[in-house]
């Protein structure tokens, strides 16, 4: 059973990975953390996962769990259903029975089409009447100069809707420490990546104002055709999962005093019950590989720590209570100044990890994330929080 009580000097973290359309999956989770009234001092996120953080921190109506769910079927609604999904025969050879299988034909549909609160194929995006839509130099580009494929800044007005970008400022959040019942104070870590140096990009909320550049840089993923955004002069950024799909390692850099109790809301799951059957279950198994979480080693990492720490503590006791004249002046400095910075400004400790992890459906495929239909946004909505009220058991 989970433990949801907020310590005192512990800090609860809620991690979101990216995912596309499985995205909705954590908003579902959201609903469920809200209806228990369990409340986060960080929330972090990449590609989706930092879009779905920053309304879940910037809400507009501080109603961040009606926010998201609005932003994911107003995204739904938007979806086409112009390819009909096809029937065919599944042959169970083993059991000599056969079933009918459905392919949804969603994904297609927003591969070619788009999702129009979303994105769509940049060809769509190029209205000579209106060239501000999308460059008149791009829109005359031949195919192989192209550097992305699908125009994704129509998503920027349906991410208006929902956040107040004010909330998710230093000053905001520093002015409201104490307003519990506001989500003003809630801090936001999301992550990209440097497309010239490959060098990790994190914006934190305590430290800058969070803006829609930045949201817009952690969903540019190249290989599903999205373009790279430009944070800064001569800083060019793409989707942090590119680097790691999780990003604790970035809240204990960030965080890395107050010891921690984590949320991962995972969209891919780690552990599956059997082997892939055909190829398309193949591509699908490993993508989930590929965004899955991999922070095994952090974990044993700060286990590990948490030794050193305990050791570090126990003999800066008897240091304390020893007869210091016995030792040299320079020793204690030098203990007195590593204590400090070791134990109280680098001692975080994660207490627990738990995840909550969405479970793939019977007949997996690789395009999963694309498929932005109302009834599997609603479905993942639905499983997200039914997951996380199983995980807490009241």
């Amino acid at each position: 059973m989970i433990n949801h009580k907020h310590e005192i000097g512990v800090e609860n973290v809620l991690v979101l990975q990216g995912g596309g359309s499985l995205g909705a999956f954590a908003c579902g989770a959201i609903k469920a953390f809200a209806k228990k009234n369990i409340k986060f001092d960080i929330i972090a996120g990449t590609s989706i996962g930092g879009v779905n953080g920053a309304i879940a921190a910037g809400s507009k109506n501080d109603k961040p769990e009606k926010d998201l769910e609005s932003f994911w079927l107003d995204i739904a609604n938007s979806s086409y259903n112009v390819i009909p999904d096809t029937f065919t025969l599944d042959l169970d050879y083993q059991n000599y029975r056969a079933k009918l299988k459905r392919s949804p034909a969603a994904s297609l549909n927003a591969a070619f089409f788009g999702v129009p609160r979303f994105f769509v194929p940049r060809w769509f995006s190029c209205n000579f009447s209106n060239p501000k839509s999308l460059q008149l130099a791009e829109c005359l580009q031949p195919p192989w100069k192209w550097t992305y494929i699908y125009d994704n800044s129509l998503l920027k007005k349906t991410i208006e809707k929902y956040i107040d970008f004010k909330k998710l400022s230093p000053q905001a959040q520093r002015n409201n420490p104490n307003d519990s019942n506001s989500n003003v104070n809630t801090r936001l870590i999301i992550t990209a990546v440097n497309v010239l140096t490959a060098e990790p990009l994190i914006f934190d909320s305590y430290k800058r104002q969070i803006e829609m550049k930045h949201l817009m840089s952690t969903i540019g993923y190249p290989q599903y055709g999205f373009p790279w955004v430009e944070v800064s002069d001569g800083t060019f950024a793409w989707d942090g999962s590119l680097l790691s799909n999780t990003p604790i390692r970035e809240v204990m850099v960030a965080s890395p005093s107050k010891n921690k109790n984590i949320f991962v809301v995972e969209n891919y799951p780690k552990k599956v019950e059997k082997l892939p059957t055909n190829m398309s279950e193949v591509m699908s198994r490993a993508k989930d590989i590929m965004f899955t979480d991999k922070t095994e080693s952090l974990e044993k990492m700060s286990r590990l720590i948490t030794r050193h720490v305990n050791l570090i503590e126990t003999l800066y006791d008897i240091v304390q209570n020893f007869d210091q004249s016995k030792i040299d002046k320079n020793k204690i400095d030098y203990i007195n100044k590593e204590h400090s910075l070791l134990a109280e400004k680098h001692g975080a400790k994660i207490l627990k990890l738990h995840r909550i992890t969405r479970i793939n459906p019977d007949t997996p495929y690789p395009l999963q994330n694309a498929d932005f239909s109302v009834d599997t946004i609603k479905e993942l909505i639905k499983q997200g929080e039914t997951k996380v009220l199983e995980s807490l058991k009241l």
